[in-house]
């Protein structure tokens, strides 16, 4: 707005108005100096306008600083990309106050458009050319570290499998690096697991093997003996006839006993613990008296285990009646707690078992009655029964006949 400046506070605005252009030029910002009525009295052409109606200015004539920032509405085309100090579409207005005497003496008015962000960068390249450097520097490093702990071990993981399934024994073993400890533990987690998943076929191709075995024999003496029935024409007198088909009853028979153990071998080895409890006294209650021996308790006899009365009367049953084929008389069964465990021990008076077989008694197949009738699974059958409760047992050294350790939960 049009005003008349005081002559006074002109005059002192002519003489300032060269310093106001010079210090325009060193900062590119506008200065206007004005009187204390908030008419121009120096800067640009501008001289002779009052202010008074803009914020800033009236706030600094009543003596306190004040600032604005406002849209910049350009009387121009959009300045190009090199011209940076222009580029932004805001401007900063500053009202400083002059107080002379506790009184306003004028004001001084200035604004300036702030740098553009890019000129800033451009200003400061080094350093942001350093910083890409290092951010560039950096994640080279993380990705190679990544590579070295992470991603190589896990290709070497894949190769290792890719070997183990094409039944390669040699590749289970543990990988040259590692890197991080959880692959190291996912490392050794699989291996453990192709290891096991390897014993656990080969203890069923051994298994095969031997079922194999062990039902060929009688089917091939049923086989036999039935053709020589079948062939002889009723040439064969009684006797033989008789012979031949004791041999087919007595292989049927043993077939027959095979198919039942090896079910209960399955049963065992299948077993989910049902939780149920009982003691040696219980378990003896169930089994059927035996003329052959006598079974003593030592001790114990009340101690809660954690197996049901079933099956560890199917544990002792097979304990006992191998004990009575080998020549003993009595059996001794006894049991101690000890912390959250049970040893039992069964001791018999029988012949023992030799040195050379007492590596093998455990074998499924393994025994030393064949003739008899024997089919080597009670033993195997009792071990599936006691690892299926947590529970082991092992053939301990005696002064006399055999000696077996039981170890079981508390109940």
């Amino acid at each position: 707005v049009p005003a008349t400046a005081d002559p006074d506070f002109a005059a002192i605005g002519a003489k300032l108005d060269g310093i106001l252009d010079e210090a325009q030029k060193t900062t590119l910002a506008g200065f206007r100096l004005l009187d204390p009525h908030g008419v121009v009295i120096a800067g640009g052409g501008e001289v002779g306008q009052s202010f008074v109606a803009v914020e800033e200015v009236r706030q600094a004539l009543a003596g306190a600083y004040a600032s604005e920032l406002r849209l910049r509405i350009p009387d121009q085309p959009p300045p190009p990309l090199y011209s940076v100090s222009r580029g932004t579409k805001v401007r900063v207005f500053v009202a400083l106050p002059v107080e002379l005497d506790g009184r306003v003496a004028g004001v001084v008015y200035m604004s300036r458009t702030p740098n553009n962000i890019v000129k800033h960068l451009y200003g400061e390249r080094g350093k942001v050319t350093l910083a890409a450097i290092a951010i560039l520097g950096g994640t080279l490093l993380i990705a190679l570290v990544f590579i070295r702990t992470v991603s190589r071990p896990i290709y070497a993981l894949i190769e290792r499998t890719k070997r183990i399934a094409a039944g390669d024994r040699e590749a289970m073993r543990p990988l040259a690096h590692h890197g991080t400890r959880e692959m190291a533990a996912l490392s050794a987690a699989f291996l453990d697991m192709a290891q096991k998943l390897q014993a656990r076929s080969d203890s069923i191709q051994t298994f095969a093997t031997h079922v194999s075995h062990e039902l060929k024999s009688p089917l091939t003496a049923i086989q036999g003996a039935a053709e020589l029935l079948r062939d002889s024409g009723g040439t064969m007198d009684e006797d033989e006839r008789r012979r031949f088909s004791n041999n087919i009853v007595t292989d049927a028979g043993r077939l027959n006993l095979l198919v039942r153990r090896l079910l209960e071998l399955a049963r065992a080895e299948n077993l989910a613990p049902s939780g149920e409890s009982t003691t040696i006294g219980a378990a003896l209650a169930l089994l059927p008296v035996d003329a052959r021996l006598e079974v003593r308790v030592e001790s114990g006899s009340d101690i809660g285990l954690g197996i049901s009365g079933e099956n560890l009367a199917i544990v002792l049953a097979n304990l006992v009646d191998n004990s009575a084929r080998h020549g003993a008389k009595q059996v001794t069964v006894g049991a101690e707690k000890a912390g959250e465990r049970v040893a039992l021990h069964v001791d018999d008076d029988g012949g023992g078992i030799s040195a050379a077989n007492r590596a093998r008694i455990f074998e499924p197949f393994f025994t030393t009655r064949r003739e008899a009738g024997g089919t080597g699974m009670g033993l195997g059958i009792v071990l599936a029964l006691l690892k299926a409760h947590d529970g082991t047992i092992t053939l301990v050294d005696s002064e006399r006949g055999a000696r077996f350790e039981i170890n079981l939960p508390v109940a």
